[in-house]
């Protein structure tokens, strides 16, 4: 006669069927990257507060501290460090004002300034003490200065190490050449006020990427900034253009990212976050895009995504040949008080595109419009939670005119540079989308009267409480423990 099955073996059959189903429920189950934040809905709502915070104070200072509020444009990035006319005593306090997803990012701060007098790039094997490429590899952290104006033509790509603020400020520097900039396996990493582009691939070479390391390195992209398998990154400020395969590309497991106050012109495939539709670990990929304008010659990806969470918040989106937000595998786009002007083209109206996807396919996908400015027929068709009113009444939207776009993205690109805005544009009137959009709220009025200059307030200004774990992740992992307990005490196989 057969024993009793025990507990365990009655409970293996059950799990299995639940591991089984995992793929079906991925979005459910992401994994967990380095930094990957646990609730990413209360860091977009942390942004929304700040730059309501920075408005606010604007409002207030223009009252009774003239000079001093006319410095001030209401982002918060900007306002953090701008107008202290000493910051050039004091340039590591850049670190502190990050905002969003990358808002970690220390780049090198503590560190010693590192003053780059030599524009050349003669050995990208043994670099030249001096040069941008001697700066980037080396081990301890360290903030990146330029003495002087300087074009950096590079032979093969820069491979940045850990704990590195470029910081272009009070320089005209640009950065052009093979490669271009590569961050790859590294963290804590600030580019800030940097020319970028005319990126060609390079590579089948030796490069140095620290003082102890130098690697053969196969033929790159062409990439402006190639991200892969990294995490804390900031980029502001930069202006990116012309450039062989990505104006920023993050792939492979990257997190923890912030691209704000930048220019991007001239380019087909602009941005694209995410490595390939069945790469699971992109599922913890988390990125805020803010402050930005996408602007003359772009096509597409303003970004294209695959997976993670996406914060597009307060963008100027003036012109796409395709589309400007794109996505496959179920990203989660939550787009706040942009401003999308649709081109001409009456095929082109659409800011979102599902990749390759059917509507059945993307239908529960979270794509949410907030509070957008809809110009020139643009329209973003919004779906999953981001059709549910619950949703809109929760995040209180109530957009101001467009001209709060042009104050916050008002420096966009490189401070005291060229930024491509020669051409003065009417952008005219546009619909807003989210509650405002169907006549609840929202006048259109000028930033003043109830403070929410930003246009997202959410109730107190507490970020929202964490979402309970689902039913199915219960049971799941209610299963898991258990049976681990049973391997323990058995001291035989999980399954």
């Amino acid at each position: 006669m057969l024993p009793p099955p025990d507990l365990c073996s009655i409970l293996r059959i059950p799990f299995l069927i639940l591991l089984l189903s995992l793929p079906a429920k991925a979005s459910s189950f992401n994994l967990t990257l380095p930094n990957q934040h646990p609730y990413p809905e209360a860091v977009a709502h942390e942004v929304q507060r700040k730059v309501n915070a920075s408005l606010s104070r604007r409002e207030l200072l223009s009252t009774t501290v003239h000079d001093q509020a006319q410095c001030l444009t209401g982002n918060p990035i900007d306002d953090c460090w701008k107008c202290d006319p000493n910051w050039a005593n004091n340039r590591q306090r850049l670190a502190d004002c990050a905002i969003g997803f990358g808002q970690a990012a220390m780049g090198g701060k503590g560190g010693q300034i590192y003053m780059v007098t030599d524009s050349s790039d003669h050995d990208a094997a043994n670099p030249t003490p001096g040069t941008l490429r001697h700066a980037v590899i080396q081990d301890e952290p360290l903030w990146i200065i330029f003495a002087a104006n300087m074009q950096i033509k590079l032979k093969h790509e820069l491979i940045v190490n850990s704990f590195k603020t470029i910081d272009g400020r009070g320089a005209n520097v640009e950065i052009t050449g093979g490669g271009c900039i590569t961050l790859q396996y590294v963290s804590n990493i600030i580019i800030h006020n940097i020319h970028i582009y005319d990126c060609v691939p390079s590579g089948n070479t030796n490069i140095r990427s620290s003082p102890t390391h130098v690697g053969w390195r196969g033929k790159s992209d062409g990439d402006g900034i190639s991200i892969f398998s990294s995490r804390n990154l900031w980029i502001d400020h930069c202006a990116l253009s012309h450039c062989t395969d990505g104006l920023i590309d993050a792939i492979m497991g990257s997190t923890a990212i912030t691209i704000s106050n930048s220019f991007f012109t001239h380019h087909n495939e602009v941005m694209l976050l995410g490595h390939d539709d069945k790469y699971l670990p992109d599922s913890g990929m988390q990125v805020t895009i803010a402050f930005n304008h996408f602007g003359l010659g772009l096509v597409q990806r303003m970004p294209r995504c695959r997976r993670g969470y996406i914060h597009v918040v307060n963008n100027d989106f003036t012109e796409w040949k395709m589309y400007a937000i794109g996505g496959s595998a179920n990203p989660t786009i939550n787009s706040q008080g942009n401003r999308y002007i649709a081109p001409p083209d009456p095929d082109a109206k659409e800011v979102t595109k599902r990749v390759e996807t059917d509507e059945k396919d993307w239908s529960d996908w979270n794509w949410r419009t907030d509070g957008d400015m809809m110009v020139n027929g643009a329209f973003f068709v919004p779906s999953g939670e981001g059709l549910s009113a619950q949703y809109a009444r929760a995040s209180s939207v109530e957009p101001k005119s467009s001209g709060l776009i042009d104050q916050l993205t008002l420096n966009s690109g490189v401070l005291g540079g060229p930024r491509d805005n020669s051409v003065s544009i009417s952008y005219g009137g546009g619909s807003t989308t989210g509650d405002s959009a169907n006549g609840h709220g929202g006048s259109g009025s000028a930033p003043g009267g109830d403070g929410d200059f930003f246009g997202m307030i959410f109730g107190s200004g507490a970020p929202p409480p964490p979402p309970p774990p689902t039913p199915s992740a219960l049971v799941f992992l209610s299963l898991l423990i258990i049976l681990i307990s049973c391997m323990i005490t058995n001291q035989g196989a999980l399954l």
